[in-house]
C-alpha cells in the first residue's frame, strides 16, 4: 500500500509540473501573440504612409518635413 501512495504521489507531482508548463507556454503564446499584432500594426501604420506608385516624391517614412527638390530650382543664378 505504501509503494502505491508513493507512485501516486510522483504522478500527482508529474501532473502538477506538466499543468505548470501548459500554464506557462499558454503565457508565453498569448505574449508573442500580442507582440505578432503590435508589429503588424507597426507595418500597416508604414504601409499606410508608404506614396502611391505614380507619386515620384522622396520616400520618408520617418515623418520628418522633407522639402521637396525640384532639379530645375537649384537656386544657382542664370547666365543666359
Amino acid at each position: 500500500m505504501d509503494n502505491l501512495s508513493a507512485v501516486i504521489a510522483r504522478v500527482a507531482e508529474k501532473i502538477a509540473l506538466a499543468t505548470e508548463a501548459v500554464k506557462k507556454l499558454n503565457l508565453d503564446r498569448t505574449q508573442l501573440e500580442n507582440k505578432i499584432e503590435d508589429a503588424q500594426k507597426r507595418i500597416q501604420h508604414i504601409l499606410s504612409r508608404l506614396p502611391e506608385q505614380s507619386d515620384g516624391r522622396q520616400l520618408n517614412l520617418l515623418g520628418e518635413a522633407v522639402a521637396p527638390t525640384n532639379p530645375e530650382d537649384d537656386n544657382e543664378p542664370t547666365t543666359h
